[in-house]
């Protein structure tokens, strides 16, 4: 497969962005879709030491990709323990 990417890449030079831009399109959402997987609270992989992960969240946990207007270290705790 990739000797046959190599040989088109050859012949058609104007490819090359092409290829490179899907190639990295790939391995973004492949690093997205593994950071999802690791560090978001929803994703529990050990059930028996962690039941419930999203409980022990504090509210000055950032879990999300990106957040414009809130400053998470200022948050307090509005909720009572699990």
């Amino acid at each position: 497969m990739f000797r046959v990417m190599v040989s088109h890449a050859k012949k058609h030079p104007s490819l090359i962005p092409l290829f490179l831009i899907i190639g990295s399109g790939g391995i973004g959402a492949a690093l997205y879709v593994m950071r999802l997987a690791v560090f978001n609270p929803e994703v529990c992989w050990d059930k028996k030491n962690n039941p419930e992960p999203w409980n022990k969240l504090s509210p000055s946990d950032q879990y999300k990709f990106y957040s414009v207007n809130v400053d998470y270290s200022k948050l307090k705790k509005d909720r009572p323990d699990f």
